[in-house]
């Protein structure tokens, strides 16, 4: 059967803006763009540099491979990222002594520096967003938000990433 043929789907059976995953992608890209204003004018970073630079700052040295997996980002995006990060002198990557076909990434001064400018904002935007929901909406919908991540987890989902 070819897409758009068959049988219609009546409005009432499926509303897309009703639609929790949905929602749930609009309401991050929501939120997201005001923090990207951030990264992107003050330091003409993409969000994959942003997010690898955070992952990198927050959990320590680790392959790309890790931060695919961890992200959900393509791999692609993630080298190319990397390449653009390395030439700003913002991470740094070694050959793995117990992998050699990986590469360790690590933050240099420089961009642990920059981690901790970025840091400091993003904690500021999060505060702002959680002000808008009102402190006990706010844990309430960051302790569902984790229920839904950890039953994806629970499913296998979190490893879908592609290689």
């Amino acid at each position: 059967m070819k897409a758009g043929k068959g049988k219609k789907i009546d409005a009432e059976e499926f509303d897309l803006e009703q639609f929790l995953p949905y929602l749930l992608n609009q309401a991050a890209e929501a939120t997201s763009r005001a923090f990207q204003e951030v990264y992107r004018t003050t330091y003409g970073m993409t969000r994959t540099q942003w997010r690898i630079l955070a992952n990198l700052g927050r959990f320590g040295a680790m392959t790309a491979r890790d931060i695919c997996r961890i992200s959900h980002i393509e791999k692609t995006k993630v080298s190319r990222a990397i390449t653009a990060l390395e030439r700003e002198d913002l991470i740094d990557r070694r050959v793995s002594e117990t992998d050699r076909r990986a590469e360790i990434l690590t933050l240099t001064p420089r961009g642990e520096e920059r981690f901790a400018e970025l840091g400091r904002k993003a904690i500021e935007h999060d505060r702002q967003v959680r002000a808008q929901l009102g402190a006990e909406v706010a844990e309430q919908f960051a302790a569902v938000l984790r229920t839904l991540i950890a039953s994806a987890q629970g499913r296998g989902e979190a490893d879908d990433a592609p290689d």
